[in-house]
């Protein structure tokens, strides 16, 4: 009994990795993305709805987003000072040639 206890505590146990939606905002850097994610959230005081926008860096080893695609982005270990996200997949491209 007391193996089983012992495995299961050495075993590795984790959340779900969070994941996000956003639009690239810069693509400038070595496989490196900027995200801005945008949500929707009710103003504490005055009940009324507003965007807000945070950017995330996320790391992007085969360079293929561009600027304005909406990728989707989880969670990873740090890869650098700011990187903590890595690209996940490209839910659809820009319509806009650069």
């Amino acid at each position: 009994m007391e193996e089983n206890l012992t495995a299961a505590a050495t075993q590795d146990v984790r959340r779900p990795r969070q994941s996000k939606t956003g639009v690239v905002t810069s693509a400038k850097m070595q496989k490196t993305i900027v995200v801005k994610v945008t949500r929707r959230v009710q103003h504490g005081l005055y009940k009324r709805v507003v965007r807000i926008s945070k950017k995330f860096y996320a790391h992007d080893e085969a360079g293929e987003a561009r600027k304005g695609d909406t990728v989707r982005i989880v969670e990873t270990r740090p890869m650098s000072r700011l990187k903590r996200w890595r690209l996940a997949e490209i839910v659809a491209r820009s319509t806009r040639a650069e």
